[in-house]
């Protein structure tokens, strides 16, 4: 029996056997692409998440909650966001002109730039991916994710040890 600080007794799993594994294939692609969106926005001096947030900000009026909802944040981590985003000019808290005790999201000019900016990186990451698919499965795969993310994955199963989001 193998004790945790002797080494494996068996290879690891080649990669023929994992491409039938959906989680780790998602894993993998969720990864390489995270990994290229982040040095793109790096290079602009801004971070995928951020302009995640400042691209759905600016669709409606949406407290930190709502939006932290919408794009799948926890609420620290959108504070963090957030404050970082102010900090950068990007965006500012205003009064709800609903409920003036609740603060909105406002995407300021030099966010819209911004994020003007990042659907460039956005679409040209995608298509440098998606070029490595012949042009009939480019579609197909993303209305089989669209499909997925919608439907059956479209919500986190409950558990007692939810997995962390990567930023």
């Amino acid at each position: 029996m193998a004790t945790t600080l002797e080494a494996p007794t068996q290879a690891p799993p080649d990669a023929d056997e994992l491409t039938g594994n959906l989680g780790w294939l998602l894993a993998q692609a969720s990864h390489a692409l995270s990994t290229e969106m982040t040095a793109a926005f790096e290079a602009q001096g801004g971070t995928p998440r951020g302009h995640c947030v400042l691209a759905t900000a600016r669709t409606g009026e949406f407290t930190q909650k709502e939006l932290a909802d919408r794009v799948g944040l926890d609420k620290t981590t959108m504070v963090v966001t957030i404050d970082a985003l102010e900090a950068a000019g990007l965006a500012e808290r205003v009064p709800s002109p609903q409920d003036r005790r609740a603060r909105v999201i406002r995407v300021t000019d030099a966010g819209e730039q911004a994020v003007a900016e990042g659907e460039k990186v956005v679409q040209r990451i995608q298509e440098d991916i998606l070029a490595a698919l012949p042009a009939k499965k480019r579609g197909a795969l993303m209305d089989a994710l669209a499909t997925l993310v919608c439907g059956p994955l479209s919500a986190p199963a409950a558990c007692d040890r939810t997995p962390r989001r990567k930023a």
